[in-house]
């Protein structure tokens, strides 16, 4: 076990958002989640790694660090969660006015705290793992989607996290873009980092996933391995979702 989330809630206002969410995720593992627009997907994401604060719920990581939304967290709780998880967002978020290098070397300098030439050389590293070891000096304007995209993840990586989040990462990419950003996700996933992927790429969740979530309204409907849900659901609601984007099933 690396992450046992439980009882997670969070509201906009007199919006429930995430409720009663519960989870394990497991070290080395890739959990999918899948579901409608609005149905809870990203506000999961962005409490994973504190970009939004839980109301309620608790989390428990494999080395003894613990989080409890109920009562009073300190700053420095909230430092360690942001540190245990690498985001890829939908929209790549990248500086506009920083190179590709320098986006992937700003958290480690200015947040982690590292030199400059250490850090240039990991991000070196990481944007040839990514393959855009020749676009190091290019801006973002300079750069497809799935070029910011791969600096997104080269960026995420450059913090050295202990789980990565990726919100829809193909989302607002060209189709012939996709497969790309795809093939670097699959490369990590080979490497045994533990991962929450949402996606609507249901071949790429098959293909990649150790355990697949189906939210919708807020709640985890349906969870299993890939093949259960995605082939064979039990919820009629999964089954209505599907059927939506892959009218064969």
């Amino acid at each position: 076990m690396f992450l046992s989330i439980k009882e997670l809630q969070k509201s906009f206002g007199s919006l429930d958002v995430l409720k009663d969410i519960s989870i394990d995720i497991n070290k080395g593992k890739v959990v999918t989640i899948m579901g409608p627009s609005g149905s809870g997907k990203t506000t999961l994401l962005r409490c994973l790694n504190g970009l939004e604060i839980p109301d309620q719920g608790r989390y428990q990581f494999n080395d003894g660090f613990s989080l409890d939304f109920g009562g009073k967290r300190s700053k420095k709780d909230m430092l360690t969660l942001r540190r245990k998880a690498g985001m890829v967002f939908q929209s790549y978020n990248l500086f506009p006015h920083k190179t590709a290098l320098e986006n992937v070397t700003e958290g480690p300098i200015v947040v982690q705290g590292k030199d400059k030439q250490t850090a240039e050389k990991e991000a070196k590293r990481l944007l040839e793992k990514v393959g855009l070891a020749d676009k190091i000096d290019l801006y973002p304007y300079q750069l497809s989607g799935g070029q910011q995209q791969r600096v997104g993840i080269a960026r995420a990586l450059a913090i050295e996290p202990e789980l990565m989040l990726f919100d829809e990462p193909t989302s607002a990419l060209d189709p012939e873009l996709i497969g790309d950003v795809l093939g670097v996700i699959k490369e990590l996933a080979n490497e045994g980092w533990t991962m929450v992927v949402v996606t609507h790429e249901v071949s790429f969740a098959k293909e990649v996933s150790d355990h697949v979530l189906f939210m919708d309204d807020g709640y985890i409907v349906e969870q299993g391995s890939p093949r259960a849900v995605l082939e064979n659901p039990k919820e009629p609601r999964t089954k209505q979702f599907l059927q939506r984007i892959l009218p064969h099933v």
